[in-house]
């Protein structure tokens, strides 16, 4: 008999569950014992690790003094005016802002309706069609599930948002046919710098440059929903840095307060703040109870602070060398057809026949937790996860793919 929560992204009918308790560093504990290796970080977000006090400290100092009050006119707080200030010194712009929310999903649909009402404050109305790419995962409220490119995702749930165009995942011609169609009603393009839930796909070299000079071209904003890759995944700060392209707005969440309290955010750069702040009685009509939560931001500071703190970005980057190393030797080994990623965040696509769900669940029992996207799986682990601790994923799943 199913409990009373209905878990997502899972059969309503499932009644059995690994109940996870604990966590320490890049390990999880079950509510028996046992421990498991994360090899996912959760769901892409740890990047601290688990069982950090001095965030635990950080958050219930704050909580003391006030847990939360809205951001709306007229109010603000201390946290939510220094994290601001703090992403957007780590980010690649000289000069933005920063719109909070509590989840990725809330971030990019901000930014598409951003995107649409900058380009109306500019004297552009027309420019509503947002394009995104296939494989690409953008959340699932419904502005993210209408232009996520994964199809299963978006069936069944009615009419989406309309003015939606998405378009084959690496091939600049499709693009180019797409913007010489219609250009002029574009207001922005979304798109993962590494597409991660679709099976981890870095972009083909130039492929993000050849975007931005799409949209500068044609006047559209790029939008890099950065859930995944903001904050050291891939080694900077943020994916767009490490590709060296610069959008127009940057979404992100997850690693931000590696998942202690909920926070998300969409970076505005200064070509969307210029319709934004064009009229000075334009008022943003859009926005969240908990945008700017202070706790949130607590979190980010203290998450941000530990990463600088630790090299964390540095280790991202060793992290990415090791597991491609071991990745790569299962390939050679005919165990896998294809191993991708950048810094701390892969996939790898299993031999034709292979079950994905059931290399999961082997490895769960071997203690070992990766994420199945069939036909590929994904490994995004905390940024201090050891070297032994990586070894010990590599040599477990070797054992189950020779076995299986």
């Amino acid at each position: 008999m199913p409990s009373s929560f209905l878990h997502p992204f899972t059969r309503p009918l499932r009644d059995d569950f690994v109940s996870i308790t604990d966590g320490k560093g890049a390990l999880v504990f079950d509510d028996q014992g046992k421990e498991y290796i994360d090899g996912m970080g959760s769901l892409w977000y740890a990047n601290v690790g688990y069982g950090r006090e001095e965030i635990a400290e950080a958050i219930a100092q704050q909580a003391k003094r006030l847990g939360a009050y809205h951001t709306f006119d007229p109010f603000t707080n201390p946290p939510a005016e220094q994290a601001a200030a703090k992403i957007v010194e780590l980010s690649p712009y000289d000069e933005a802002r920063v719109f909070f929310g509590s989840s990725g999903s809330e971030a990019v649909d901000t930014a598409m309706k951003m995107a649409r009402i900058s380009q109306r404050q500019l004297g552009h109305p027309e420019k509503q069609i947002i394009i995104s790419r296939e494989r690409g995962y953008h959340g699932t409220n419904y502005g993210g599930t209408s232009v996520q490119g994964i199809p299963p995702n978006r069936e069944g749930f009615g009419p989406l948002v309309p003015g939606i165009i998405n378009v084959v995942a690496d091939d600049d011609e499709a693009m180019k046919k797409i913007f010489a169609e219609h250009g002029d009603e574009i207001a922005a393009v979304i798109t993962e710098p590494i597409q991660g839930a679709g099976g981890v796909w870095p972009p083909p070299p130039g492929y993000l440059s050849h975007l931005r000079d799409l949209c500068d071209t044609y006047g559209a904003f790029l939008i890099h929903d950065e859930v995944i890759t903001g904050f050291g995944r891939t080694g900077k700060w943020f994916g767009s840095q490490f590709y060296g392209v610069t959008p127009d707005m940057i979404t992100f969440a997850k690693g931000v307060t590696s998942g202690y309290v909920p926070l998300s955010g969409v970076i505005v750069g200064p070509a969307v703040l210029a319709g934004l702040e064009a009229d000075e009685d334009f008022t943003l009509r859009t926005g969240y109870t908990y945008s700017g939560h202070q706790l949130g931001c607590v979190a980010a500071l203290k998450c941000i602070e530990i990463q600088e703190r630790e090299g964390l970005l540095a280790r991202a980057t060793a992290i990415g060398e090791r597991l491609s190393a071991g990745l790569n030797d299962l390939r050679d080994e005919g165990l896998l057809l294809d191993v991708r990623g950048e810094g701390a965040v892969w996939g790898i696509t299993l031999l034709d026949g292979v079950d994905v769900v059931a290399v999961r669940d082997a490895l769960l029992e071997m203690g070992v937790i990766i994420r199945p996207i069939p036909p590929h799986m994904s490994m995004c682990p905390p940024l201090v996860i050891t070297d032994e601790q990586i070894d010990t994923m590599v040599s477990a799943l070797r054992k189950v793919l020779t076995a299986i």
